[in-house]
């Protein structure tokens, strides 16, 4: 049996022109509140709702699963994050837009674990590792490919916002040409997500994940603001947001085999030292391309090898719950990331981005390094 059978590979079709919507928004929100002078902690406050609003749509997604399955619960997410697209132009505003970006991280949430569940579920113990690969290099290259969008293209509001929308609503044409079955819908019903995140033998790959929101959360709502401050123009901080995302699609493959064949814990401590490098090296800003470039490779292609981790500790029908679990630590790392990293930028100095990246990755590292007796986890069926 095919690993990208025809429902896969519709679904993985969807997921990148969502995503390419996502980027681009990721990206140009943080630039246009800047244009409206707010001050750097309300850009933080405005990117941390969007992360509140993963957090809601991570909880309930699951139980959206179960009542309407995939498809019907692919459609809901889709129409959600259209309208938090929509209402930007409709009422601008620091208030009004706190709500409207929370309703598209709603959104994008119940997207994200649709898809990584479905993915799951359709898969196998021996074609789930290469199903996941796929699943983050579609992700990566539609948010590398929005960076380039955001650096040819009018990053005007108003002339933004009408292709976006129609990127979303576009996402949803190839999932009308298949049914995703959820086979194990009754036995996950019976695993809360709490259960999964009390699991012991998975905390690493959890905390992970909580780190990654962080280090990711950071990049994504502070870094082109950043790069503002540096005297960059919008169109350029498209292409330095590319450079960053692409470091992330090339270390995708080579981290997931190194990882199969020297065990995630290995691969994790070396992910997280050299996210440590490109943080100092970021701070000097004298060759900041190949910083970026490592900073993006390390930081990008932890969550992948966390979740992992934290997948295979569990039984096939626990995978929507451990998934449900894993995002949800992201969310939190992605929530709380912002929140802090914008207030020690606007009360100390820029470079403050870099410093808590390095901070936050130097805890997680000293946690992997407590695990030096351990016996390293199995490796994957790839």
């Amino acid at each position: 049996m095919s690993t990208y059978t025809r429902p896969v590979m519709l679904l993985l079709s969807g997921l990148l022109l969502l995503t390419l919507a996502i980027a681009v928004l990721n990206t140009l929100v943080p630039l246009w509140l800047a244009q409206e002078r707010l001050p750097t902690w309300q850009v933080g406050v405005v990117s941390s709702s969007y992360f509140t609003g993963n957090l809601a749509g991570t909880v309930l997604t699951g139980y959206l699963i179960k009542r309407f399955g995939f498809n019907r619960s692919y459609y809901l997410a889709s129409l959600i994050f259209a309208a938090g697209c929509v209402g930007l132009g409709v009422t601008p505003g620091f208030w009004s837009w706190l709500g409207w970006r929370f309703i598209a991280g709603v959104g994008c949430a119940m997207i994200w674990v649709v898809v990584e569940s479905a993915l799951m579920c359709s898969g196998t113990s021996r074609n789930r590792g290469r199903l996941l690969a796929a699943y983050m290099m579609i992700y990566y290259v539609g948010t590398f490919l929005g960076q380039l969008l955001v650096s040819k293209l009018s990053t005007a509001l108003m002339s933004v916002l009408p292709w976006a929308t129609a990127l979303i609503l576009a996402g949803i044409l190839p999932l009308l040409f298949t049914r995703i079955v959820n086979q194990s819908a009754e036995e996950q019903t019976m695993t809360p997500i709490s259960s999964m995140l009390k699991l012991r033998q998975a905390r690493l790959g959890i905390n992970g994940c909580i780190i990654s929101g962080i280090v990711l959360g950071s990049l994504y709502g502070l870094m082109p603001l950043y790069l503002r401050d540096l005297g960059i123009s919008n169109a350029n901080v498209g292409f330095w947001m590319a450079v960053l995302v692409s470091a992330g699609i090339l270390g995708q493959w080579p981290i997931g085999r190194l990882a199969d064949r020297f065990g995630r814990l290995l691969v994790l401590r070396v992910q997280v030292f050299v996210a440590i490098l490109g943080s100092v090296a970021m701070l000097s800003q004298a060759a900041m391309a190949p910083a970026l470039f490592i900073l993006g490779a390390a930081g990008f292609t932890l969550y992948p090898v966390a979740m992992a981790w934290a997948c295979e500790k569990v039984e096939r029908h626990q995978l929507v719950a451990m998934n449900q679990a894993l995002l949800l630590s992201y969310t939190v790392g992605s929530l709380s990331g912002p929140t802090l990293t914008a207030m020690l930028m606007q009360n100390f100095s820029d470079k403050m981005l870099f410093i808590t990246i390095a901070s936050v990755s130097f805890i997680y590292l000293l946690m992997l390094l407590r695990n030096a007796g351990q016996r390293p986890n199995p490796v994957a069926h790839v």
